[in-house]
């Protein structure tokens, strides 16, 4: 298993030339682009999000809790006093950073189906429609950032299976097949329950249309 280090570095880079390339090609522009790398350096660690005692667990929530902050003031600014606005961001951070990461240590297995195609796909579509609905990007550049942010994940996936194979001894490990995959084989309730949990995203996602014109266009800039 590849490290949190090479995770951070590879996936930084990969996002370096995402931002870049696309910034280039007129498909977004540079201030544009930074997050798009953000987004890709932070799907390169988060599926070590189910690692006990990590690194990555401790930066990962660390990073959730200020998004839910901003969220929390931007739903309730309105709604609230100066003082219980502060207050209730206090305790939405508190939640995130402390209480959300002991309970997603608790109920997850390192290499289960947070490591899986599907998982990545759920994240992807979780910030693509967090940038569309809470952030008011545009179509486009909501599903860009949910595109690096999952392409970030996959590329874990991969770094991961990678490292699963002994090219010195030319023999596969017993780690190898346990990040590349569709789903958890060995949980497929909860699989089940993580594809419903996508589904009911539908309504808050930009045009699919608009999926397509990205990708479309950003096959292109590799030919």
């Amino acid at each position: 298993m590849a490290n949190f280090r090479t995770h951070l570095g590879v996936a930084a880079a990969g996002g370096a030339v995402l931002a870049h390339g696309g910034w280039q090609a007129g498909l977004w522009s540079a201030m544009e682009s930074l997050p798009l790398l953000a987004l890709m350096a932070f799907g390169g660690i988060l599926p070590d999000i189910d690692a006990d005692r990590s690194r990555a667990i401790r930066l990962i929530f660390n990073l959730l809790a200020v998004p839910a902050v901003v969220a929390g003031v931007l739903v309730l600014q309105t709604r609230l006093a100066t003082g219980a606005l502060l207050m209730t961001c206090g305790a939405i951070y508190v939640g995130v950073r402390y209480l959300a990461g002991a309970l997603f240590s608790r109920f997850t297995v390192h290499r289960g189906l947070w490591h899986s195609l599907l998982a990545a796909a759920l994240c992807g579509l979780v910030a693509t429609a967090l940038s569309h609905q809470l952030f008011g990007q545009s179509d486009y550049l909501a599903w860009a950032h949910g595109a690096s942010l999952m392409l970030g994940f996959v590329v874990h996936l991969l770094l991961d299976e990678l490292y699963s194979v002994d090219l010195t001894g030319a023999r596969l490990k017993r780690s190898f097949g346990t990040a590349m995959k569709p789903f958890d084989w060995r949980e497929p309730g909860n699989s089940l329950v993580m594809l419903m949990a996508a589904a009911s995203l539908l309504p808050w996602l930009p045009p699919f249309g608009t999926l397509r014109e990205l990708l479309r266009q950003g096959a292109s800039l590799w030919r």
